[in-house]
Order: structure tokens, then C-alpha cells, then sequence
């Protein structure tokens, strides 16, 4: 079975699962970190893939203000006082692309958490969770190409395509970067067209059971990235100039 393949049926119960009561877990769960955009996600999976439960929330550019304490809170409705070894099974975390605020908090979080758990950790890429999501939600067409445009900031857009990422023209609503292929916006309304937004929000709806659902399948496979888990940033920090005017990718680019 693909990736695609799993996700596709994850995503098909994801609401019964959601509304599972994650206190009467009879195996240590997952714990998926997502904080590539300005829209954070924290969920609990099982290992097989099945999405047991999610908190999303508006972070913007201050993840660090929320993230332990959404984690703390999905944790404790799961039973889970504090996790320590053998209470997790393995945590998977977004690795963007994405902002430099939330991806820096986001896996530093996971590596934390994963090293006082005693579990793997594994990184999915954003965007191929997102594309995972779009097919699963039936807004990508078997077969067609996707590209993906996120937030760059408060002002800029990226744009994602065939795993790779780049800066997108200034804010168009009405402008496509990308017309040969399927257009998904993820959090951008007012700045794409309005059927790329809708798109981007039913890829939305699925993320976290695409997070999930990848992640869970690499760790079955053995998978753990470990201390070579690293982010893909978009954007530099606030107040941080490139000395040559382009955006300085991590990890770098050939």
C-alpha cells in the first residue's frame, strides 16, 4: 500500500477517530508536531497511522507562546502525565518548508520530547503531507500535478512544487504562479485565488492525519532520524538580512 494509499483511507475515518476516547489507549501512541505555517497542529496517532486526536490552533509567528502547553493538554486527555520512556511510541514532526520561528520551536520541541521518551523521531516533510492530504480530500485529480502556496511571512508567499520550494511573486489574489498545475493556497485567504484557498483548506482539514499516517509508516519501517532531523526554512528571522539578497536555505540546496 502507498503512502497516498494509507492516508487516503486514513482520512476517511478520521472523525471517528477523532471522537475516540484517547484515555483508554491500549498502546503507546505517536505524538505529531506541526509548526511549519501559522497554523500550528499537535496530534496523537496510533502506529498503525489511525489519527486519534488533534488540537490546531492560530499561532502566527509565536509558536513558542502555546506549543508545550497544547502538547501538555492532548497528553493529558490521552492519560499521559508526562512522557517518559515507553509512554510514546515515536514522534513525527513537519520539517517544512516553512518559517524559520515555527520550524526552529517546532523540532526543537520533538527533539526534547523524543530524547525524554527514549523514542525515534522521524521528520515528514510539509509539503508532501500536504499532498498527501489534497489527494486524500479529492481537491487534487489522480494523476494531475499540485503545487502548493504557503505564507512567507506576513507579506511573502513560497511556492512548493515537486518537492522543491520558491519564493512566490509579491500577494496576487487573482494571480496564479503556477497555471499548469492543481493551485493550493494553505492559510492565505485574501492573497491567492479563492478555488486555490478552498483547496488549500480541505488540505488542511487532512494534514494531521497525513502527518500521522506518513509518519507512522516510517516508524514500522525502523526509521529514526535523530539528531540529523533538521528543518527546511523559507524565511529568516525577523530583523535578519541576507547578505546576498536571496534566501539562505537549510538544509542547502545544490
Amino acid at each position: 500500500m502507498t503512502a497516498a494509499t494509507t492516508v487516503a483511507a486514513t482520512a476517511a475515518t478520521t472523525v471517528a477517530a477523532t471522537a475516540a476516547t484517547t484515555a483508554s489507549l491500549t498502546a503507546p501512541p505517536i505524538l505529531a508536531i506541526e509548526t511549519a505555517t501559522t497554523r500550528a497542529l499537535v496530534a496523537l496517532g496510533t502506529i498503525d497511522g489511525a489519527l486519534l486526536s488533534v488540537d490546531e490552533w492560530e499561532a502566527g509567528h509565536r509558536h513558542a507562546e502555546e506549543l508545550l502547553v497544547r502538547i501538555g493538554a492532548l497528553l493529558a486527555r490521552a492519560g499521559i502525565v508526562r512522557p517518559g520512556p515507553g509512554v510514546l511510541a515515536g514522534i513525527v514532526a513537519g520539517t517544512g518548508p516553512g518559517g524559520f520561528t515555527g520550524l526552529r520551536v517546532g523540532l526543537a520541541t520533538a527533539h526534547g520530547i523524543a530524547r525524554a521518551a527514549a523514542a525515534p523521531l522521524v521528520g515528514i516533510p510539509t509539503g508532501v503531507a500536504l499532498a498527501a492530504a489534497a489527494r486524500a480530500a479529492g481537491v487534487v485529480p489522480p494523476g494531475a500535478e499540485a503545487a502548493f502556496l504557503l505564507p512567507a511571512g506576513p507579506v511573502g508567499r513560497y511556492l512548493v512544487r515537486d518537492g522543491r520550494a520558491t519564493l512566490a511573486p509579491p500577494d496576487d489574489p487573482t494571480g496564479d504562479p503556477a497555471p499548469d498545475a492543481v493551485l493550493v493556497a494553505v492559510d492565505l485567504p485574501g492573497r491567492a485565488p479563492e478555488q486555490a484557498v478552498a483547496r488549500g483548506a480541505a488540505a488542511r482539514e487532512g494534514l494531521a492525519a497525513a502527518l500521522v499516517a506518513l509518519g507512522a509508516a516510517r516508524l514500522r519501517a525502523g526509521a529514526d532520524d535523530g539528531a540529523e532531523l533538521a528543518p527546511e526554512y523559507v524565511t529568516m528571522p525577523r530583523g535578519m538580512a541576507v547578505a546576498t539578497g536571496e534566501v539562505a536555505w537549510s538544509p542547502a540546496r545544490p
